[in-house]
Protein backbone atom coordinates (compact mmCIF):
# COMPACT_ATOMS: atom_id res chain seq x y z
CA UNK A 1 0.00 0.00 0.00
CA UNK A 2 1.28 3.44 -0.77
CA UNK A 3 -0.03 7.34 -0.49
CA UNK A 4 1.26 7.66 -3.55
CA UNK A 5 -1.50 5.72 -4.90
CA UNK A 6 -4.10 8.33 -4.24
CA UNK A 7 -5.27 11.07 -5.97
CA UNK A 8 -7.75 13.46 -4.95
CA UNK A 9 -9.59 15.21 -8.39
CA UNK A 10 -11.80 18.22 -7.65
CA UNK A 11 -14.15 18.51 -10.78
CA UNK A 12 -14.49 22.33 -11.67
CA UNK A 13 -13.65 24.12 -7.81
CA UNK A 14 -14.97 27.75 -7.72
CA UNK A 15 -13.29 28.69 -5.00
CA UNK A 16 -9.40 29.75 -4.51
CA UNK A 17 -9.60 29.22 -0.71
CA UNK A 18 -11.61 26.01 -1.17
CA UNK A 19 -8.79 24.41 -3.41
CA UNK A 20 -5.83 25.91 -0.91
CA UNK A 21 -7.69 24.41 1.55
CA UNK A 22 -7.51 20.98 0.43
CA UNK A 23 -4.11 21.08 -0.68
CA UNK A 24 -3.34 21.81 3.15
CA UNK A 25 -5.87 18.54 4.39
CA UNK A 26 -3.91 16.06 1.85
CA UNK A 27 -0.60 16.91 3.44
CA UNK A 28 -2.11 16.71 6.94
CA UNK A 29 -2.49 13.39 6.02
CA UNK A 30 0.33 12.33 3.74
CA UNK A 31 -1.29 12.17 0.78
CA UNK A 32 0.14 14.67 -2.63
CA UNK A 33 -1.90 13.86 -5.43
CA UNK A 34 -4.20 16.94 -6.33
CA UNK A 35 -5.68 17.14 -9.71
CA UNK A 36 -8.07 19.89 -11.13
CA UNK A 37 -10.82 19.59 -13.81
CA UNK A 38 -11.48 23.21 -15.32
CA UNK A 39 -10.98 25.49 -12.41
CA UNK A 40 -12.72 28.68 -11.79
CA UNK A 41 -10.23 30.32 -10.64
CA UNK A 42 -6.88 31.01 -12.44
CA UNK A 43 -4.59 28.49 -10.96
CA UNK A 44 -2.49 28.68 -9.12
CA UNK A 45 -3.32 32.47 -7.32
CA UNK A 46 -2.32 33.99 -4.19
CA UNK A 47 -5.50 33.17 -2.73
CA UNK A 48 -4.70 29.32 -3.37
CA UNK A 49 -1.61 29.55 -2.16
CA UNK A 50 -1.86 31.54 0.77
CA UNK A 51 -5.17 29.03 2.05
CA UNK A 52 -2.93 25.96 1.20
CA UNK A 53 -0.39 27.05 3.96
CA UNK A 54 2.09 25.16 4.50
CA UNK A 55 0.96 22.76 1.59
CA UNK A 56 1.86 24.79 -1.64
CA UNK A 57 4.47 22.03 -2.80
CA UNK A 58 0.83 20.25 -3.57
CA UNK A 59 -0.26 23.16 -5.38
CA UNK A 60 2.41 23.43 -7.13
CA UNK A 61 2.84 19.89 -8.65
CA UNK A 62 -1.04 19.51 -8.77
CA UNK A 63 -2.24 18.60 -12.28
CA UNK A 64 -4.84 20.99 -14.14
CA UNK A 65 -7.00 18.77 -17.07
CA UNK A 66 -10.29 20.55 -19.02
CA UNK A 67 -12.20 17.86 -18.98
CA UNK A 68 -12.83 14.72 -16.86
CA UNK A 69 -11.81 11.71 -19.50
CA UNK A 70 -7.66 12.50 -19.85
CA UNK A 71 -7.36 12.49 -16.20
CA UNK A 72 -8.34 8.57 -15.05
CA UNK A 73 -6.27 7.47 -17.97
CA UNK A 74 -3.98 6.01 -15.02
CA UNK A 75 -6.50 5.69 -12.20
CA UNK A 76 -7.85 1.74 -11.82
CA UNK A 77 -10.59 2.82 -9.23
CA UNK A 78 -12.77 5.93 -9.10
CA UNK A 79 -15.05 6.59 -6.27
CA UNK A 80 -17.32 9.81 -7.05
CA UNK A 81 -18.71 11.95 -4.02
CA UNK A 82 -22.19 12.50 -3.61
CA UNK A 83 -24.30 14.07 -0.74
CA UNK A 84 -27.01 12.08 -2.16
CA UNK A 85 -27.57 8.67 -4.40
CA UNK A 86 -28.61 8.85 -7.65
CA UNK A 87 -31.55 6.75 -9.17
CA UNK A 88 -28.60 5.47 -11.37
CA UNK A 89 -27.34 1.91 -12.50
CA UNK A 90 -24.08 2.53 -10.55
CA UNK A 91 -22.67 0.55 -7.12
CA UNK A 92 -23.30 2.76 -4.02
CA UNK A 93 -21.11 2.43 -1.24
CA UNK A 94 -21.37 4.47 2.46
CA UNK A 95 -17.59 5.62 4.05
CA UNK A 96 -17.38 2.20 6.02
CA UNK A 97 -16.56 0.43 2.98
CA UNK A 98 -13.76 2.03 2.02
CA UNK A 99 -11.65 -0.66 4.30
CA UNK A 100 -12.79 -3.12 1.20
CA UNK A 101 -11.26 -0.84 -1.21
CA UNK A 102 -7.64 -2.63 -2.62
CA UNK A 103 -5.31 0.90 -2.29
CA UNK A 104 -2.04 -1.47 -3.77
CA UNK A 105 -4.06 0.33 -7.11
CA UNK A 106 -4.22 3.74 -8.40
CA UNK A 107 -7.59 5.06 -6.40
CA UNK A 108 -9.07 8.27 -6.83
CA UNK A 109 -11.81 9.99 -5.16
CA UNK A 110 -13.87 12.81 -7.11
CA UNK A 111 -15.21 15.80 -5.92
CA UNK A 112 -18.04 18.02 -7.40
CA UNK A 113 -18.02 22.04 -7.49
CA UNK A 114 -19.37 23.96 -4.82
CA UNK A 115 -22.29 25.03 -6.92
CA UNK A 116 -23.62 21.92 -8.22
CA UNK A 117 -21.63 18.47 -7.47
CA UNK A 118 -21.25 16.07 -9.91
CA UNK A 119 -23.84 15.12 -12.89
CA UNK A 120 -25.04 11.98 -14.03
CA UNK A 121 -22.59 11.87 -16.99
CA UNK A 122 -19.28 12.95 -15.19
CA UNK A 123 -20.72 10.01 -12.05
CA UNK A 124 -20.64 7.58 -14.75
CA UNK A 125 -16.98 7.75 -15.04
CA UNK A 126 -16.91 6.22 -11.98
CA UNK A 127 -16.63 2.84 -10.40
CA UNK A 128 -18.73 3.53 -7.60
CA UNK A 129 -20.37 6.43 -5.76
CA UNK A 130 -19.95 7.65 -2.28
CA UNK A 131 -22.16 9.22 0.46
CA UNK A 132 -20.49 10.78 3.33
CA UNK A 133 -23.17 10.34 6.20
CA UNK A 134 -24.74 13.78 7.89
CA UNK A 135 -27.63 15.69 8.43
CA UNK A 136 -30.33 14.74 6.35
CA UNK A 137 -31.72 18.19 6.29
CA UNK A 138 -28.08 19.81 5.93
CA UNK A 139 -26.41 17.46 3.70
CA UNK A 140 -24.37 20.14 1.75
CA UNK A 141 -20.57 19.84 3.24
CA UNK A 142 -17.86 22.26 2.07
CA UNK A 143 -15.41 20.77 -0.57
CA UNK A 144 -12.86 21.27 2.01
CA UNK A 145 -14.42 19.54 4.67
CA UNK A 146 -15.43 16.37 2.44
CA UNK A 147 -11.84 16.17 1.46
CA UNK A 148 -10.20 16.27 4.88
CA UNK A 149 -12.91 13.32 5.98
CA UNK A 150 -12.14 10.97 3.34
CA UNK A 151 -8.61 11.82 3.61
CA UNK A 152 -8.33 11.24 7.27
CA UNK A 153 -10.23 7.55 7.10
CA UNK A 154 -8.24 6.34 4.15
CA UNK A 155 -4.58 7.63 5.71
CA UNK A 156 -5.87 5.62 8.89
CA UNK A 157 -7.24 2.69 6.47
CA UNK A 158 -3.61 2.74 4.90
CA UNK A 159 -1.41 3.10 8.14
CA UNK A 160 -3.11 -0.07 9.67
CA UNK A 161 -1.92 -2.13 6.74
CA UNK A 162 -5.61 -4.07 6.95
CA UNK A 163 -5.55 -7.58 5.45
CA UNK A 164 -9.11 -7.05 4.09
CA UNK A 165 -7.35 -5.04 1.09
CA UNK A 166 -5.40 -7.71 -0.07
CA UNK A 167 -6.75 -9.30 -3.38
CA UNK A 168 -5.32 -11.84 -5.71
CA UNK A 169 -2.36 -11.28 -7.61
CA UNK A 170 -2.65 -13.96 -10.21
CA UNK A 171 -5.63 -11.91 -11.82
CA UNK A 172 -5.36 -8.23 -11.28
CA UNK A 173 -8.02 -5.82 -12.01
CA UNK A 174 -8.15 -3.94 -14.99
CA UNK A 175 -7.10 0.06 -15.16
CA UNK A 176 -9.67 2.77 -16.65
CA UNK A 177 -7.51 2.88 -19.50
CA UNK A 178 -7.55 -0.89 -20.27
CA UNK A 179 -11.77 -0.43 -19.78
CA UNK A 180 -11.54 2.77 -21.71
CA UNK A 181 -9.70 0.82 -24.56
CA UNK A 182 -12.31 -2.00 -24.48
CA UNK A 183 -15.17 0.18 -24.19
CA UNK A 184 -13.96 2.37 -26.96
CA UNK A 185 -14.25 -0.95 -29.34
CA UNK A 186 -17.65 -1.87 -28.24
CA UNK A 187 -18.88 1.59 -28.84
CA UNK A 188 -17.25 1.62 -32.69
CA UNK A 189 -18.48 -1.72 -33.22
CA UNK A 190 -22.32 -0.36 -32.55
CA UNK A 191 -21.42 2.28 -34.35
CA UNK A 192 -20.44 0.77 -37.23
CA UNK A 193 -24.41 -1.25 -36.98
CA UNK A 194 -26.37 2.19 -36.39
CA UNK A 195 -26.90 1.38 -33.24
CA UNK A 196 -27.78 4.68 -31.34
CA UNK A 197 -30.61 5.52 -32.37
CA UNK A 198 -32.41 8.23 -32.65
CA UNK A 199 -28.94 10.33 -32.66
CA UNK A 200 -30.23 12.50 -29.43
CA UNK A 201 -30.03 9.58 -27.17
CA UNK A 202 -26.61 8.80 -27.89
CA UNK A 203 -25.27 10.60 -24.83
CA UNK A 204 -27.79 9.23 -22.58
CA UNK A 205 -26.50 5.46 -24.35
CA UNK A 206 -22.56 5.99 -24.08
CA UNK A 207 -23.76 7.01 -20.16
CA UNK A 208 -25.50 3.78 -19.65
CA UNK A 209 -22.75 1.73 -21.03
CA UNK A 210 -20.01 3.26 -19.15
CA UNK A 211 -21.55 2.62 -16.02
CA UNK A 212 -21.80 -1.01 -16.88
CA UNK A 213 -18.24 -1.79 -17.92
CA UNK A 214 -16.73 0.51 -15.04
CA UNK A 215 -19.09 -1.16 -11.98
CA UNK A 216 -18.26 -4.52 -13.35
CA UNK A 217 -14.81 -4.16 -11.72
CA UNK A 218 -13.43 -6.39 -14.40
CA UNK A 219 -10.30 -8.27 -14.42
CA UNK A 220 -7.40 -7.69 -16.91
CA UNK A 221 -7.96 -10.56 -18.04
CA UNK A 222 -11.62 -10.28 -18.62
CA UNK A 223 -11.12 -6.96 -20.50
CA UNK A 224 -8.41 -8.91 -22.79
CA UNK A 225 -11.08 -11.54 -23.61
CA UNK A 226 -13.77 -8.58 -24.24
CA UNK A 227 -11.72 -6.58 -26.39
CA UNK A 228 -10.87 -9.67 -28.35
CA UNK A 229 -14.47 -10.50 -28.67
CA UNK A 230 -15.67 -6.87 -29.83
CA UNK A 231 -12.31 -7.04 -32.23
CA UNK A 232 -13.82 -10.18 -34.06
CA UNK A 233 -17.02 -8.86 -34.21
CA UNK A 234 -15.05 -6.10 -36.22
CA UNK A 235 -13.43 -7.96 -38.43
CA UNK A 236 -16.11 -10.83 -39.16
CA UNK A 237 -18.07 -7.57 -40.46
CA UNK A 238 -15.31 -6.71 -43.04
CA UNK A 239 -15.19 -10.03 -44.27
CA UNK A 240 -18.95 -10.40 -44.36
CA UNK A 241 -18.84 -6.93 -46.32
CA UNK A 242 -16.05 -8.42 -48.60
CA UNK A 243 -17.71 -11.19 -49.78
CA UNK A 244 -20.84 -9.84 -50.85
Amino acid sequence: MSFSNISFILHQPQLSENIGACARALKNFNFDKLVLINPKPSFPNDKILATSVGAKDIIKKSKVYQTLEPALNKVDYLIATTSRFRNKNIKHIQLNDLKKIDYTKKIAFLFGSEASGLTNNEISYSNCTMQIASNSNFKSLNLSHSVIIVAQIVFNLINLDLKNYSKSKKIGPATKKQIKSMLNLCIKNLEDRKFFKPKEKKPIMLENLRNIFYRMELSEKETRILSSVFASLAKKKVDWQNNC
